[in-house]
């Protein structure tokens, strides 16, 4: 068998993405063979260097960098990966995109619509692969829940229904970290949770064209933070500061397909640690998939005998799921890592091919439209069109 062409990554941000991003390299080729490349921990880049310089040995990385734009000039990387708060993105996509370098970025694509659409036109000019991390996308759960909508099983959408509800910071005195910055983070929940609702609607019954919305901040000082951790929080100091982003988001929506729509995310849902879930209503039948049970499905249909008829628990670990054949025997339960080497999968063979990938980066600027929409909509008190 010929040896497989290596492709160099560069990954920058060694956090909460950046240790799943790693893992996901690292396992890829171990569970699916035919992966067309091998990817190689070539660079591991940040800002701290004796925390860059730990990480990169735990994940396994070659070497380190502390400046971005030094990453994105090397000839010896070909993949720049960008698993960083969300202010950096834009500036990183562009550096890498004139590199001529492939770019993964994690979601939402930027803060701003403004900045998305910047990302965009870098690419396109420079003709580089590009991908968005939605890697809910690569849960077989969803990924089955594609497949019966595009058969027609649901029959006619009538409605998309998601929450994605977190208590992480219920407690007033969880300090100010950078989720909570709006000029480092974008937004609260609505682009750190409502983006992830709003890419699956999209993949999976199409485009929103009008929103109506409000983000509310329920808290707004908390203390600043002291010390902080890879686990979301840290230790609060005795200074107070503003919290400048959303606590909550909630909006309706309507679909180009004629089905309407209800999203709400939150990090006050007391009790709810990583909710995300969804339901959609069809003429013929329902389906229902909660993150915290990520392996199962659940599905009505409307022609079942009536001495039948109700919710069935699909398993979607079988061979005959998506992805699943390439882990383990039937009933043993995959997890959150494994939609990130299913999504590196997809992606490192659609680059290596030269054919586009979804989510790409206009993906990504879709989603950021129907996220800015409804921050106007929440601002102005009125529909909005994306």
């Amino acid at each position: 068998m010929a040896a497989k062409k290596k492709i160099n990554i560069g990954l920058v941000g060694y956090q909460f993405m950046g240790k799943a991003h790693s893992n996901a390299y690292r396992q890829v080729a171990k569970f699916f063979p035919d992966t067309e490349v091998e990817p190689v921990l070539k660079v591991l880049c940040g800002r701290d260097e004796s925390k860059v310089r730990s990480a990169a040995e735990r994940f396994g990385f070659e070497s380190i960098e502390t400046d971005y734009r030094k990453l994105c000039e090397r000839d010896d990387i070909d993949l720049i990966d960008i698993a960083t708060p969300g202010n950096t993105h834009v500036e990183i996509a562009i550096a890498a995109a004139n590199g001529g370098k492939m770019i993964i970025c994690e979601k939402p694509l930027a803060n701003t619509l403004a900045e998305a659409e910047q990302m965009v036109a870098a690419v396109k000019a420079n003709n580089v692969p590009n991908a968005v991390c939605f890697n809910y996308r690569r849960i077989p759960a969803v990924a089955l829940a594609k497949k019966l909508i595009e058969e027609g099983v649901l029959g006619h959408i009538y409605h998309f229904r998601g929450v994605y509800l977190q208590d992480w910071i219920v407690d007033p005195n969880f300090p100010l970290v950078w989720r909570l910055l709006g000029d480092i983070a974008g937004s609260g929940s609505h682009g750190d949770l409502n983006a992830h609702l709003i890419d699956d609607a999209y993949y999976l019954l199409g485009p929103i064209t009008e929103v109506s919305g409000m983000l509310d901040t329920f808290i707004k000082q908390r203390p600043l933070l002291a010390e902080s951790d890879d686990r979301l929080g840290g230790k609060a100091s005795d200074k107070m500061g503003d919290v400048t982003v959303d606590d909550s988001s909630i909006f309706m929506a309507r679909f180009a397909n004629g089905a309407v729509g209800t999203f709400e995310a939150t990090r006050m849902a007391a009790g709810r640690k990583n909710h995300s879930k969804f339901e959609i209503n069809g003429s013929k039948g329902s389906i229902v998939f909660n993150m915290e049970r990520m392996n199962e499905l659940e599905y009505y249909n409307h022609d079942d005998p009536a001495e039948l008829k109700g919710f069935r628990v699909v398993q979607t670990t079988d061979g005959v799921h998506p992805y699943t054949g390439n882990y383990w025997p039937v009933g043993h339960i995959i997890g959150y890592e494994h939609t990130f080497i299913n999504f590196m999968h997809d992606v490192l063979n659609d680059f290596a091919a030269g054919r586009p990938t979804h989510p790409n980066f206009e993906d990504g600027l879709y989603v950021q439209k129907v996220l800015d929409a409804v921050d106007r909509s929440s601002r102005t008190r009125a529909w909005q069109t994306i």
